[in-house]
């Protein structure tokens, strides 16, 4: 993601509409972003996408695995969600000594200020990992994945008061949508028909454990998107490096604090030898949980700095009907009709939401080549 990284990543985005009508009010006219702009852009959202869509799937994948094989601590699962934040280290000091390539320089924050923001956003991050691993702990990784969706509901009202995201139809019905697929869940008491050692008694708490913790990472998200745009005013790959490195090492060391607090640190040993994998396969299972967590939050923040949060939050829950086929095959889920039919359901919202998002493209392209055109009309005139 090298170059592009340095490029202001609002082109194609649906937040580029607003963009172009504000140029096409004011008489000026700067040249369309050209074929290789645009190409960059799409390549930095794809490459973020694959981040978090890989990362996510693995990642939960792995958080169940480690509960079935006789993990149990709640704040390990919480601090591997966060810890893996040392490995943006040597991206954070590439691309901190590189010259800005943009033309305009952007005055920072003050320190206090910024430190202020990322704090907050790791605490918010802490607490929203620990309901997570709870939800994860009482849940299939089926249904958690299923419910999740309603991420995507919570985020279009934090979205809509908190940065401005118009709404329109589509919108509208992609979150409906996504909202209704979380309910037949809920309704279908989804915790039957698994082979993973879920408590019995514990859906209803894991059910609303989820439902709170969506609404909290969308109202993250939406907070994110509102430091980029008010308070870092840039959204270079250094400044979502910055901003994923600090606040991750907020939420890890909350979540180390916790896990002391909690007295659960003396247990770990014990854990680890009666891991049935054996005490390698327990490291490593969370190694890989830190490193897949590490590369979705890297992709998530990428992409709520290239686009939106709600399109991040639509990709992250595009990811989520992965899952219960993946504990399908792995975890020995009964995939049953309720189930295929919320999944199917989830995937319509997800489709329709990204037909906006073509739109809303294709609308910027409009407005663009259309003021290109009158501005070589005028020039031809004054000729």
């Amino acid at each position: 993601m090298g170059d592009a990284g340095e490029i202001h990543l609002q082109i194609a985005g649906p937040r580029g509409e607003d963009e172009a009508r504000a140029v096409a009010g004011n008489g000026t006219s700067p040249a369309p972003p050209s074929v290789s702009e645009r190409v960059q852009w799409w390549a930095v959202v794809l490459v973020n996408i694959v981040l978090v869509l890989a990362g996510q799937s693995v990642a939960n994948l792995l958080g169940r695995i480690y509960y079935d094989q006789g993990g149990g601590s709640l704040w390990m699962a919480t601090v591997v969600q966060s810890c893996g934040t040392p490995l943006a280290i040597p991206l954070l000091l590439y691309f901190g000594r590189r010259p800005k390539a943009t033309a305009t320089a952007v005055t920072r924050p003050p320190l206090l200020k910024i430190s202020a923001i990322y704090a907050g956003l790791g605490v918010l991050l802490a607490g929203d990992n620990l309901m997570y691993s709870y939800a994860l702990l009482y849940l299939p990784l089926s249904t958690y994945s299923l419910v999740c969706a309603t991420q995507l509901s919570f985020n279009a009202v934090f979205s809509y008061f908190l940065n401005k995201q118009k709404f329109t139809a589509l919108i509208l019905n992609s979150v409906v949508l996504l909202t209704f697929s979380a309910a037949l869940v809920g309704v279908s008491h989804g915790s039957d028909g698994t082979n993973s050692s879920v408590p019995e008694g514990k859906f209803p708490l894991g059910f609303a454990l989820t439902l709170s913790a969506s609404a909290l990472f969308s109202l993250i998200l939406s907070l994110m998107q509102l430091t980029f745009d008010k308070v870092l005013r840039s959204d270079t790959f250094y400044d979502v490096m910055e901003m994923q490195f600090w606040s991750n090492t907020a939420a890890a060391i909350v979540s180390v604090a916790g896990l002391f607090i909690s007295g659960e640190w003396s247990t770990l040993h014990g854990e680890m030898d009666g891991y049935k994998k054996g005490r390698v396969a327990y490291g490593m299972t969370l190694a890989w949980t830190a490193i897949s967590w590490q590369l979705t939050t890297m992709g998530l923040m990428g992409l709520v700095a290239s686009v939106s949060s709600l399109f991040t939050n639509v990709i992250s829950t595009v990811g989520l009907p992965l899952s219960p086929i993946i504990a399908v095959i792995f975890l020995g889920d009964r995939m049953d009709g309720v189930k295929v039919l919320a999944m199917l359901v989830a995937v319509w919202g997800f489709l329709s939401y990204i037909y906006q998002h073509y739109l809303d493209d294709a609308k910027v392209k409009k407005i663009l080549a259309e003021r290109s055109a009158e501005h070589r009309t005028v020039k031809l005139a004054t000729e």
